[in-house]
Parts: C-alpha cells; structure tokens; sequence
C-alpha cells in the first residue's frame, strides 16, 4: 500500500539540524530535476516580482527570503516541516514506532520542489505550490509528470495507491487507475451531499492514520480500501473511468 499525501502550504522550519543532502532523498533519479527546480526557485524569490511569480501576499515575504538559501537551511524529517490539519489529524509524533517506520515507507509527499518525498526524507522549510510557473520550468505539475512517471511507477509497483492529494497535486503522476483510489469526503445536509475541504483534509489525515495503525491484513486492492475505511465511516467505492481511477467516498454526517 502507497499513500500520496499533497504538501502542506504553510511549513514548519527546523530550529536545527543538518543542510540539504540531496542524497539523503528518495528517488535519486530526480536529482537533476530537484537541482534545476531549486536554482530556478532561489532566482525567482530574489527578484523584483518575487511575490507575484509565486503567487503569494506580502505577509509571506520572510519565507519567499528563505526560498534564496535553502541549500544552508536547517532540515528535518519532511512529516516534521508538513503541518496543518491534514498533518495534525495523521499525528506522526504519537504513532508507535513500528509504525512510524512504516509510514516512512508507505507515505509519499508530492512536492512542487522536490517532485516526490519519502515521509521522512530530511528537506528545509520552503514557499512554492505545484501551480506556479517558473521561467526556467514553465508550469510545475507538467514538469513534474515528465520525470515522476518512470520512478514513481516502479515504486509503486503492483501496490494498491491510496490517493489523498489536492487535484493540482495530483496532476504530476497519474499511477494505475485500476490499482489506486482518489479519496473524497462528503457531508450530506437536508438530503444533499456536499463536497467539502476543510473536514475533508482532517479526513483524509484521519484515513491516512487509520491505514497505517489498523492490525490485520494490508489493504491489496480497493475493494480491500473500502472495507478497511467502512470499520470507521460510511463509504462507497466508485469504479474507474477511462484514466479517472476508483473513487473512494466518505460521507459524514451532516
């Protein structure tokens, strides 16, 4: 079982540790990419219209500063730097160890910088999204899904792919829609069922933390998926289409 998990925007730097090792990453294949993708990040944050390119206000101006030197900031493990709700509700730090490590190996952090990460891969604390466009890359996600492809289908293999990430995310490896399923969340109110976003990060950080914690067999396939998330919430499997792999749904109460 792989479990892809989009970034979180806002990200926790390190207080201390060691500089950036590339070698230290998962995926040495994309070392070349990573290197053009982080020279291209430290001139674009440099310039004039630094905020702009990146698509972010002023109150970010202090971490699009940090963007020109990450090769001598501070790293940590990335499920330390990845905050937020999605993050909180997962709870990396209170897992047992045996499972920890096997959330190491079986959680993938798609990064807009980094193409894909091991979930405790050593990396700084950085300020870029998957949609912004570099001069030197053009749009993140297509750059990515150029060099993402090849690794990334020999990682995962025959694994049943639990896909947890933001569609924009999403658009930088599209695995084998007949072995993954998209995770949505619902909530159904007055009879209606309604997309949302908020619940629907903690959910999913909640079904992440669910997968790795459960005893039992792992889930292989996602009809095995489906029944492992109906010990906790009600859900429904939707089959694929086309490329559109299966969906999984869960429907909270209203």
């Amino acid at each position: 079982m792989l479990i892809l998990l989009p970034p979180s925007e806002g990200k926790t730097p390190a207080a201390s540790g060691p500089p950036l090792d590339p070698s230290r990453l998962h995926f040495p294949l994309l070392s070349e990419p990573r290197s053009l993708v982080l020279k291209a990040l430290a001139g674009a944050s440099g310039s004039d219209n630094a905020l702009a390119v990146l698509g972010v206000g002023a109150t970010l101006a202090p971490e699009v500063r940090r963007n020109t030197a990450l090769d001598t900031e501070p790293c940590a493990p990335a499920h330390q730097v990845y905050t937020g709700v999605l993050y909180d509700a997962l709870g990396y730090a209170s897992l047992p160890p045996a499972v920890q490590r096997r959330a190491d190996d079986a959680v993938l952090v798609m990064s807009a910088l980094w193409g894909a990460l091991g979930f405790a891969d050593p990396i700084p604390a950085y300020r870029l999204s998957m949609s912004v466009r570099l001069p030197e890359t053009g749009r993140l996600a297509a750059f990515w899904k150029q060099h993402l492809t090849g690794p990334l289908d020999e990682y995962a293999g025959d694994s049943l792919v639990v896909d947890c990430r933001s569609s924009t995310y999403a658009a930088a490896w599209v695995p084998d829609p007949q072995r993954t399923a998209a995770v949505n969340v619902f909530t159904v109110r007055d009879g209606q069922r309604k997309v949302v976003s908020h619940f629907a990060k903690h959910t999913r950080g909640e079904l992440a933390r669910h997968l790795l914690l459960r005893t039992g067999t792992e889930p292989a396939t996602p009809q095995d998926l489906l029944a492992a998330a109906q010990e906790k919430w009600e859900a429904e499997l939707v089959p694929p289409a086309g490329r559109k792999p299966y969906q999984l749904n869960l429907i909270l109460a209203g």
